[in-house]
């Protein structure tokens, strides 16, 4: 288990009635995702599971929460010029589709290697994609130098407190429909969906504990807490690309080195195996960022379990060919 650092209490950044605030924005145009359950994964891990399937999002992520609690904040002239985001393709996804909702436009900053299903799902939406090569590129500069040469406001994918807050708003939902839980598991990329759901569990519940999960090709996250500063890592390669960051949010980890109890590792084979049982006995299907959660759960690496778990599954953006391709083989 890592043994977080936690700094002296300032004020916080996003709170929980930033969570509740965005709840209400979004109520109506963001979808409510179902909560299931599974006796026969409840019977394997040895715990009560509640599983908030974000993968029924619309874009398919829990990526439009955020995205459109921070879009529709925007005023009718920055509405007017356009939208900018930089994303591996979920949040891509969320931006063109609010940029649509709202009577804007969007242009992304995707990777070259983003998978053919997410780059036509944004381009579907209506948004201009501009690539780059992630393993030499900075998205971050390409993407300020076109918000700023065309004069439109960038929304980044988590490091912004409009959007963390509205990744908060599954984690309220789920604790509203399953009640009281004793840790909530939560993937962790650029960690907006980790600060958000552990500034609304911390708020309602500081018992709770918050346990993020990283691919072990990309532990940044959990090398930054136990180093209590940003760590640097090479971009990872792994099959999990929602979570291919290299380091963490500036916001989103002053957030998460003060709330998150944990963070946990999964290899590329478990995350392989959580996707086939997802789809297999679960009836779901998730990509490999959504899968691993409960990958964790599957490998034992969350430890000691408690009575009663949370998991987001946050997406389920994957074409027919990568799911088979990751899936078809035996484990």
């Amino acid at each position: 288990m890592t043994s977080t650092h936690r700094p002296p209490t300032a004020a916080a950044p996003v709170t929980l009635a930033d969570v509740r605030d965005a709840a209400a924005r979004i109520d109506g145009v963001a979808h409510r995702t179902p909560v299931l359950r599974s006796r026969t994964l409840d019977d394997l891990v040895g715990a009560e599971v509640h599983l908030k399937c974000e993968n029924f999002q619309r874009v398919g992520a829990f990526k439009f929460r955020g995205a459109y609690n921070a879009a529709s904040r925007l005023t009718p002239e920055q509405l007017a010029k356009g939208i900018a985001a930089y994303s591996s393709g979920n949040h891509a996804q969320a931006v063109a589709l609010s940029a649509r909702e709202l009577g804007s436009t969007a242009v992304i900053v995707m990777p070259e290697d983003t998978p053919r299903s997410k780059r036509e799902a944004t381009e579907g939406y209506g948004a201009e994609v501009v690539t780059y090569d992630r393993y030499t590129g900075d998205r971050v500069a390409i993407g300020e130098a076109l918000a700023a040469d065309r004069g439109l406001t960038l929304i980044p994918p988590y490091d912004h407190p409009h959007v963390i807050a509205g990744q908060g708003t599954a984690a309220l939902e789920l604790l509203d429909e399953a009640g009281p839980l004793d840790a909530l598991v939560v993937p962790v990329g650029g960690g907006g969906l980790l600060a958000g759901s552990a500034t609304a569990v911390k708020g309602l519940d500081s018992a709770i504990r918050m346990i993020g999960v990283e691919p072990a090709a990309g532990d940044d996250t959990k090398r930054s807490l136990e180093a209590g500063e940003r760590v640097a890592i090479p971009v990872p390669r792994t099959i999990a690309d929602g979570q291919a960051a290299s380091v963490p949010g500036e916001l989103t980890f002053s957030i998460n080195r003060r709330l998150v109890d944990d963070i946990v590792l999964v290899t590329e084979d478990a995350i392989r195996e959580a996707m086939r049982f997802a789809f297999e006995r679960l009836k779901i299907v998730l990509e490999p960022s959504g899968a691993t959660p409960l990958s964790a759960l599957l490998s034992a690496r969350v430890t000691p379990l408690p009575p009663r778990v949370g998991l987001i599954l946050s997406g389920g953006n994957i074409d027919t060919a990568r799911f088979a391709e990751l899936c078809g083989g035996a484990p």
